[in-house]
This record gives C-alpha cells, sequence and structure tokens, in this order.
C-alpha cells in the first residue's frame, strides 16, 4: 500500500528553522538521510522531495475563461507543504511508524521535535472506482 507523508509547517516555525545552529541543521538532515537510507535499502521508499522554501509558494485557482489568478504572500497562520515522503509499506501502522520517525528528529541542542506529518493512503483503483 502506498503512502504519501507530507511534512508541514507554518511561517514561524520556517523563520525559527532558520536561526538553528550549523550543527542542529546538520544533525536535523543527518536523520533524515538515515531514515531515507533505510527506508530505501528496505525498499519501502518509492520517492521523497524537499520543496522550495514557502515564500516561493503560490496558490493557483482558475479564473475567467481559465487563466490562473495567483495568490502569493501567505499570513503567518497560514500551512506551508515542505516536502514529502511516498512509501510503499505493508500497513497504515508501518506509515505511521515512519511518520513518527520523521516528526521526531532533533532539533537545536538535540531536543526531539514533534512536526506534523500527514499520513494520506494513496487511492487504488478500486476505491476510485467506487467515488
Amino acid at each position: 500500500m502506498k503512502y504519501i507523508l507530507m511534512m508541514t509547517g507554518t511561517r514561524s516555525g520556517v523563520d525559527a528553522y532558520r536561526t538553528w545552529s550549523p550543527a542542529d541543521v546538520q544533525a536535523h538532515f543527518a536523520h533524515l538521510k538515515a531514515l531515507n537510507r533505510e527506508l530505501t535499502e528496505s525498499g519501502e521508499m518509492v520517492d521523497n522531495q524537499p520543496l522550495t522554501p514557502p515564500e516561493q509558494a503560490r496558490v493557483v485557482r482558475a479564473g475567467k475563461n481559465g487563466e490562473p489568478i495567483t495568490d502569493g504572500v501567505f499570513p503567518e497562520s497560514k500551512e506551508f507543504l515542505l516536502g514529502y515522503w511516498i512509501v510503499d509499506v505493508d500497513s497504515a501502522e508501518r506509515a505511521c511508524q515512519i511518520a513518527a520517525r520523521l516528526s521526531g528528529g532533533p532539533g537545536p541542542g538535540g531536543a526531539r521535535l514533534s512536526m506534523p506529518i500527514e499520513v494520506r493512503q494513496f487511492m487504488t483503483t478500486r476505491a476510485t472506482a467506487e467515488l
């Protein structure tokens, strides 16, 4: 079963991250790289991509005649998708275990974080047909 694990954050969270010491940033990325390597070696990793900073994000809606209307700068409380992992695992429980490990990576001073990770299963052809 394929799941997408989405890491989200707020502008204030991203701004706080930018104040971390280089050692704290390195420790956090070492945690993520080690988990990515483990998932790749186990055959559970399908894809993983970080995204550009939130200030580059845009929300697009169709305007008249289908032309895009964009919304740029977001208010402080807006949540952003920071990156994602697509995994192929045997159960929802396993997807949640991986999400918890992503969530609890090291933060400043090595303190365990608790970042929100949204876990959603990909719809199967059968489930889509039932819509």
